[in-house]
């Protein structure tokens, strides 16, 4: 991930397209995992452990996100909603996040493929003490 490029704009500001990816880089995959998670979790319904339209509104107040829509709220979620319950699980919230991030998107073949090989890893390396 080292040879990503990012688009600053003139002021320093960085897009969201640009920030995951750089965070991923600085924390590793398997740290920014849990980063997903951790931001699901403070936007999903402890109740129902899942992202609604209501989550999403008190959480916006809470950021200080005020103004947003009913009809915004809506856009948001059906972005992300691939079973069209109306609502946002952890799996379609971390995929919805990937996908808002094309540079992201782009390595996460990448990641996949280390994370398998690492399992691989442990399985033969277990399987050897076994052996013992």
């Amino acid at each position: 991930m080292a040879d990503m490029e990012y688009t600053i704009s003139m002021g320093g500001d960085i897009c969201f397209q640009d920030f995951l990816p750089i965070m991923a880089q600085k924390i590793g995959p398997e740290d920014f995992s849990k980063e997903l998670c951790n931001g699901f979790c403070m936007l999903a319904d402890p109740r129902t452990n899942t992202i609604t339209i209501q989550s999403l509104k008190k959480n916006a107040r809470r950021l200080g996100l005020e103004g947003i829509t009913d009809q915004e709220f809506r856009e948001m979620i059906a972005q992300g909603d691939l079973d069209g319950d109306g609502v946002l699980s952890e799996r379609e919230f971390c995929a919805l996040m990937i996908r808002s991030s094309p540079a992201l998107l782009a390595h996460a073949e990448t990641w996949l493929l280390d994370a398998l090989d690492e399992e691989l890893r442990e399985c033969m390396e277990d399987m050897e003490e076994d052996d013992l």
